[in-house]
């Protein structure tokens, strides 16, 4: 559901990697009553925004969401992977996953 995104220091050695961010793999409703991080659902975290999924809006909410809800900007969250798919990626800059679970309560 949330994991470190490692990256090497530039000398090759993966034993000395640090946490660059996390990514997180969503499961998105949109068009919902209301914008809320609903939980654990199987191997990704449950989203729900009020945005319906039409010209990136549903896409752009989940992001401020998670922003808000992880207290960092919005531009550190950002998709990867799912635009037009209700599973989705994204990558969160600057907090670990460890920090990303405490933060959203998993």
């Amino acid at each position: 559901m949330i994991q470190d995104d490692p990256i090497s220091p530039g000398d090759g050695s993966a034993k000395h990697n640090v946490a660059r961010g996390c990514t997180i793999a969503l499961k998105v409703v949109p068009g919902s009553r209301k914008d809320e991080v609903v939980g654990a659902y199987g191997e990704r975290l449950k989203v729900k925004v009020a945005s319906p999924p039409e010209d990136g809006r549903a896409n752009r909410a989940v992001c401020e969401l998670l922003a808000a809800r992880l207290g960092i900007a919005a531009r550190s969250v950002r998709l990867v992977a799912g635009a037009t798919h209700p599973e989705k990626t994204v990558h969160v800059e600057g907090v670990s996953a460890a920090e990303a679970r405490a933060r959203l309560g998993l």
